[in-house]
């Protein structure tokens, strides 16, 4: 409990809603844009690395319900509780000391981008009948044509596109990382 109550201090608060509109803007950027990746966990990522798994798991919930409720992508708020665990894995991965460097970055990257995949999969394919309004439509398109139902097409797509997002973002957050102030950085858990 104590942990819980440490996480959520003041600047935890200021820094969610934040992380929260980072998210949305770049998530909804690439969206637009049609890439075959996300991109909207990069807030959520922060948080977690810098504060803990709790707050990480806060925000990645919180983002995908008010981008749902901003009508910018209603569709968000199915993967909610998925960008929760992203953002807890952000945390025990912060914690642990996998954002030293870049190989360990890749690493936790690489297994939140398997979790998210494994995850996500079953959401696409059963509650958007495999077809999500996102660039990632066009590699699922990609294995259906090649013979797979629309669970296997989904797990296969994020098994490609789940594991490069979810490295990019891991390496956007230690590059935002390195620029903290030392000062800065000695508040948060992760360093």
């Amino acid at each position: 409990m104590n942990s819980l109550k440490k996480e959520f201090s003041t600047f935890t608060l200021v820094l969610i809603p934040v992380a929260i509109a980072i998210n949305i803007a770049v998530g909804q950027l690439v969206l637009n844009l049609k890439l075959p990746l996300y991109l909207d966990s990069i807030g959520t990522v922060l948080v977690g690395v810098l504060i803990g798994p709790w707050a990480g798991a806060a925000t990645g919930f919180l983002a995908n319900v008010v981008w749902t409720f901003s009508g910018l992508f209603p569709q968000a708020m199915a993967w909610a509780g998925v960008a929760a665990i992203i953002g807890a894995l952000a945390g025990v991965f912060g914690r642990a000391g996998l954002m030293k460097s870049v190989g360990m970055v890749v690493v936790a990257g690489l297994i939140t981008g398997v979790v998210a995949a494994v995850l996500s999969a079953p959401i696409a394919a059963y509650v958007f009948g495999g077809v999500t309004g996102s660039g990632t439509d066009a590699v699922v398109a990609v294995f259906r044509a090649a013979g797979l139902d629309a669970l296997g097409a989904n797990l296969a797509q994020g098994g490609v596109s789940e594991p490069f997002d979810k490295i990019a973002t891991f390496l956007i957050v230690w590059a935002v990382m390195l620029g903290l102030p030392e000062r800065l950085k000695a508040r948060f858990a992760a360093e």
